[in-house]
């Protein structure tokens, strides 16, 4: 199963991609950083962000979309930037034919470090640790978006490799 994460927002949209193989073991595929200029009008970025989303399904060929719930935020503007990117990811999975499951942060964050409010540091270190990367994905978006596909992963299966992997490496202090 290729799963392909996306981490919402108008300025920076991270997808990440990982294969899911029969043992339940998770590969590392990809990871992109769709980058939208804050000066340009908002219907272009919004286009911009389709046109390489759209691109990036075709290149890479999923069986289903991570996406990360948009939640609530003290700052209306990038609330509004992020459920804006969100929808355009939905709009390019339907497109495809494409199911899309929706994660909150905290859901996401637990899966990967066991830990629901584990920063982006731990999430990052997480995330490199269990696809087995050289360095760490920079920015944190694209790190997020690795993190939703390997929450995607065993989400529902019961305990998997990866589940028992996280657990030897639990981010310390997190109860």
């Amino acid at each position: 199963m290729r799963i392909l994460g996306i981490d919402p927002g108008l300025t920076r949209c991270g997808v990440g991609i990982v294969d899911l193989n029969t043992s339940r073991r998770a590969s590392f595929v990809g990871v992109h950083v769709v980058k939208t200029p804050a000066e340009s009008a908002l219907p272009d970025r919004l286009l911009a962000l389709e046109t390489e989303l759209d691109d990036l399904f075709g290149t890479y060929k999923p069986d289903v979309i991570a996406l990360e719930r948009v939640f609530s935020q003290h700052n209306v503007r990038t609330a509004m930037g992020t459920a804006q990117a969100s929808a355009i990811g939905m709009l390019v999975a339907a497109r495809h034919g494409l199911k899309v499951e929706m994660y909150t942060p905290t859901e996401v964050k637990a899966a990967v470090t066991g830990y629901g409010r584990a920063d982006k540091a731990q999430v990052t270190a997480m995330v490199t640790r269990l696809l087995n990367l050289a360095t760490p994905p920079k920015p944190a978006d694209a790190a997020d978006a690795l993190a939703l596909a390997l929450c995607h992963a065993w989400k529902g299966h019961g305990r998997s490799r990866i589940q028992e992997h996280i657990a030897k490496h639990a981010v310390v202090g997190a109860s």
